[in-house]
């Protein structure tokens, strides 16, 4: 476990802000590294589709948005998608901006994501930034996605991009169970929303700032008139 992580739980039912985590076809099993990030963090929860075995990318962000609802108004995400699942994400976010409602998702890992061309896709996700801070991770020899092609969803989403080197689609075969890296990059996630949660709660306790355009002067003040103190 990073040190640095360790007083991190408490912190995150304080603020609402809580781990989604997003797998692809045929969900993530035990071993899996999403599984074991699951169970690093109290209060997580995971998109279980209807049906794992069928590609329906609309289905698949809607449930995005139906799990998300469940838990109601006052939780901020930090989602965590794989393979398909970071199409899926992609494709949520996209359709709340077309709608301009707030989706509750602050920012967002994409690891592996699945090639959309396989899937026919192209024309149904977002090609510009999807307006939140997020990581793509690639690898060289992901079997579902290019290296190139992965760069290029990346700098399309406004994501920064990792290349992990050559390990295959990150996965349980490609030798992926516990993967501290992972909540190392969630851990970043999060306190980067609780920062910004701060600076908030500080500004709205923050006094006003008296406008000088609005000051009068009174009757009988000087030409100097507001002196500094």
């Amino acid at each position: 476990m990073h040190p640095s992580i360790i007083p991190l739980i408490p912190q995150l039912n304080q603020l609402s802000t809580r781990v989604l985590i997003i797998p692809g076809l045929h969900n993530s099993e035990e071993g899996h590294w999403q599984s074991w990030l699951q169970s690093q963090y109290r209060g997580s929860r995971r998109v279980n589709q209807a049906c794992w075995h069928t590609a329906d990318l609309d289905a698949w962000a809607d449930r995005i948005g139906e799990t998300i609802q469940q838990t109601g108004r006052h939780t901020q995400w930090v989602a965590v998608a794989h393979s398909f699942g970071c199409l899926a994400l992609a494709r949520y976010l996209d359709q709340q901006r077309a709608t301009e409602q707030p989706h509750q998702i602050g920012s967002a890992l994409f690891v592996a994501p699945a090639d959309p061309v396989k899937f026919d896709v192209v024309h149904r996700l977002p090609q510009e930034s999807l307006g939140i801070p997020s990581i793509l991770i690639g690898s060289e020899n992901d079997p579902w996605m290019p290296l190139e092609r992965a760069q290029q969803w990346a700098s399309l989403w406004g994501a920064r991009f990792r290349n992990l080197g050559a390990v295959g689609h990150i996965n349980v075969e490609s030798g992926f169970g516990p993967w501290p890296l992972a909540r190392y990059k969630v851990d970043q996630m999060i306190r980067e929303q609780q920062r910004l949660r701060r600076l908030e709660r500080d500004a709205s306790l923050s006094p006003p700032v008296a406008n000088a355009a609005t000051w009068h002067r009174p009757p009988h003040a000087t030409a100097g008139w507001p002196r500094r103190q």
